[in-house]
């Protein structure tokens, strides 16, 4: 069975930063893509920023320069640090996996349970 398991949200000032992180445990043998996704209130999920096993990157035009997306393959782990965090940057934050589990050709999507971050004064 495979889990990710997400810490780091909180609340934080306009302006603030914060860094969070989702590990991933199980059987896996190799993590594909790694990323995060968001959904504030009222909104659909969307994309936030993403990692391949190359360490290519994507993120979201509304993050880009202020949120860095990065993993550690070893630790099967992925960070996101935000700066610079916006009122509208309020949201759940979701981590999703795309691996593949006990054999090459069982690929499989899995997301964690979300973490609350909030931006206010």
């Amino acid at each position: 069975q495979v889990q990710l398991v997400e810490s780091g949200g909180g609340l934080v000032q306009p302006g603030g930063s914060l860094r969070l992180s989702c590990a991933a445990s199980g059987s896996i043998l190799r993590i594909n893509v790694m990323g995060w996704y968001r959904q504030g209130p009222g909104k659909e999920r969307e994309l936030v920023a993403g990692i391949t096993s190359g360490d290519k990157t994507n993120y979201a035009d509304s993050v880009k320069g202020r949120f860095t997306i990065s993993r550690d393959n070893g630790q099967n782990t992925v960070y996101l640090q935000m700066t610079s965090l916006k009122p509208e940057d309020t949201a759940v934050y979701y981590c999703h996996a795309n691996f593949c589990g006990r054999s090459w050709s069982e690929v499989y999507d899995y997301w964690g349970e979300g973490t609350q971050v909030t931006v206010s004064s």
